[in-house]
C-alpha cells in the first residue's frame, strides 16, 4: 500500500478572506481554479471551498458559529501544527518564496538549510491569513528511501549510509 493523502480540510475564521489567499497560493503549487468547487449544507451551519488537484483536494471550511472567535493555536490538542507542500528542486522553493512574499503571506522563516532535519532539507516557512502556518520544502526523500518503500528495503537504517529525515522541528511556538 502507498500511503497517500486525498484531502485535507481545514476550518477558518473568515471564509471569504481564505479563499482570497488560497485563490492566490494553491495555483502557485498547480492546483487549477477551473477546479474548485463550493459547497453550502445550511442545516449543518457548513460551507466549503475545496481545491481539486490529481494529487489530492484541498478544503477550506467555516466554523460553527459557537467557534467563530476563537484563535488558531498550533499547539493546541487536535490543531494543524503545519503542512508541508515538497517541490522538486531547490530553485522551486526560492521561486515560490518570491511569489508567496508577493501575495502578502506572512513570512516566518525564508528560505535556508535545516540539517538538523536532514542533510539536504531546504524549506521556508509562511502563515495563511488564519495564522496556519505553511512550508514549501525540497528533499530528495529517494535519498533515504532508495527503493521507493521501505519493505523492499530491508537494510535501510536511520544511521549509516541513509539517515532518515528527522522532522523534529524547534520548540518556538
Amino acid at each position: 500500500m502507498q500511503p497517500t493523502i486525498d484531502h485535507i480540510h481545514i476550518t477558518v475564521s473568515d471564509l471569504e478572506r481564505a479563499e482570497r489567499f488560497y485563490d492566490r497560493f494553491l495555483p502557485l503549487l498547480g492546483f487549477d481554479l477551473k477546479h474548485k468547487e463550493a459547497t453550502q449544507v445550511p442545516e449543518h451551519e457548513y460551507r466549503i471551498i475545496e481545491y481539486h488537484h490529481r494529487n489530492f483536494s484541498f478544503g477550506i471550511v467555516n466554523p460553527r458559529p459557537v467557534f467563530r472567535d476563537e484563535i488558531v493555536n498550533r499547539r493546541k490538542p487536535g490543531a494543524i501544527h503545519h503542512i508541508a507542500f515538497t517541490v522538486s528542486t531547490r530553485a522551486e522553493v526560492d521561486r515560490l518564496y518570491e511569489r508567496v512574499r508577493e501575495i502578502g503571506a506572512v513570512i516566518v522563516h525564508p528560505p535556508q538549510m535545516y540539517p538538523e532535519y536532514c542533510e539536504d532539507y531546504y524549506a521556508f516557512f509562511f502563515k495563511d491569513p488564519e495564522g496556519i502556518e505553511l512550508e514549501i520544502v525540497y528533499l530528495d526523500r529517494s535519498r533515504y528511501f532508495p527503493g521507493g518503500d521501505d519493505r523492499a528495503n530491508p537494510g535501510l537504517r536511520i544511521s549509516g549510509q541513509y539517515r532518515l529525515p528527522s522532522f523534529r522541528r524547534s520548540t518556538s511556538s
